[in-house]
C-alpha cells in the first residue's frame, strides 16, 4: 500500500482546508525523491509534532546549475510512495514543473547573507532556486512545521531566514544527519557512486570528525584545516571551513559553538557533510 499522491495545488489546498477544519497541526517534509532513511527519519520526527504529515517530491529545476545534472538526478516516485505509507505519512505532494512554475512565472526569492560562501560560492543561483521552491511549498501546504536534515546545514539557515523575512508562519525543525554504518551521510546522490567510490566516500566524514576533535583540543584553525583538506580523498575539495553555528559567520578561532562544513567531488558526485564542534571543556 502506498501513500496517496496529489499533483495539483488546488487539490492539495482542498485536503489541507479539510484538515484545518478538524483543527489539526500540519508538517511538511520537502524532498526531491529517492527517499532513504534520512528522509524517513524526518517523517517520524514530524509525526511527533504534527497530526498530518505531507511529504513533497519535486525535482526542482531552478536549483540545478547543470542541465546534465538535472537530467541525471534519479527519479523513483513509485518506490518513494511505497516507502512512506509504513512510516505514517499522510500525503505525497508531487507536482510537475508546469504546476510549480506555470507559464509566465517570473518571481525569484533570493536570500542574501546566509546564502553567500560555502555551497553558495560554488553553485551560483542554487539557493535562489531553493528559496523560491521552498517558499512556494510552505504557502501551498500551509504547514505549521517544516522538517529538514542538518546535512544541508546552510540550507536550513537559508530557509529559516526566508520564512522569517517573509512572515511565513512556520516553525523550521532541524534534525540530525543520518549516516551509514561507516559514517557516510545519507544522500539521494549516493546511488550514483560506483562501488570503488562508495568505498572511499566515508573518508569525508572520517576527516571531519578527526578535524573536529583536533580543533576542540586547541589546534590552530587554519593550519589544521589545510592539513585536513589535503587528507580528503576526492577529485576536488570545494571547501572545508569552520563557521559559527548560529549564523554561519567564519571563525578564525574556536571560541563558541561551531560547524565544520565540507563539500567535495568524488568522480561525478558531489558530497557535502558537516559536524558540530566546540572547544573541549566548554560548557556549551
Amino acid at each position: 500500500m502506498s501513500v496517496p499522491i496529489v499533483r495539483s495545488v488546488d487539490q492539495l489546498r482542498e485536503i489541507v482546508a479539510a484538515w484545518r477544519r478538524e483543527g489539526v497541526r500540519i508538517a511538511v517534509v520537502p524532498t526531491m525523491g529517492v527517499l532513504h532513511e534520512g528522509h524517513l527519519s524526518l517523517v517520524r520526527a514530524a509525526l511527533e509534532k504534527a497530526d498530518r504529515v505531507i511529504v513533497t517530491l519535486f525535482v526542482n529545476p531552478k536549483q540545478f546549475n547543470s542541465q546534465a545534472d538535472l537530467a541525471a538526478y534519479p527519479r523513483t516516485e513509485d518506490e518513494d510512495a511505497a516507502k512512506l505509507a509504513p512510516v505514517g505519512a499522510h500525503l505525497l505532494y508531487a507536482p510537475d514543473a508546469e504546476e510549480m512554475y506555470p507559464a509566465g512565472f517570473a518571481t525569484t526569492v533570493s536570500v542574501s547573507g546566509v546564502s553567500e560562501g560555502l555551497c553558495g560560492a560554488f553553485r551560483p543561483g542554487h539557493f535562489d532556486g531553493v528559496a523560491t521552491v521552498v517558499a512556494k511549498l510552505f504557502l501551498q501546504t500551509s504547514a505549521d512545521f517544516g522538517f529538514f536534515g542538518e546535512k544541508d546545514f546552510q540550507q536550513i539557515h537559508l530557509v529559516r531566514r526566508m520564512a522569517r523575512d517573509l512572515d511565513i508562519p512556520i516553525t523550521i525543525v532541524a534534525c540530525p544527519t543520518v549516516r551509514e554504518a561507516d559514517g557516510l551521510a545519507l544522500s539521494s546522490r549516493n546511488v550514483r557512486l560506483s562501488p570503488a567510490q562508495r568505498a572511499v566516500a566515508p573518508k569525508l566524514s572520517s576527516v571531519l570528525l578527526k578535524t573536529a576533535e583536533r580543533l576542540g583540543r586547541g589546534s590552530p584553525v587554519l593550519p589544521t584545516l589545510a592539513e585536513s583538506r589535503a587528507a580528503i580523498l576526492a577529485r576536488e575539495v570545494e571547501y572545508l571551513e569552520l563557521r559559527e553555528e548560529a549564523d554561519l559567520h567564519p571563525m578564525p578561532s574556536l571560541d563558541r559553538p561551531a560547524r565544520l562544513l565540507a563539500a567535495a567531488w568524488l568522480g561525478g558526485t558531489r558530497l557535502i557533510d558537516n559536524v558540530r564542534l566546540f572547544r573541549i571543556g566548554s560548557t556549551d
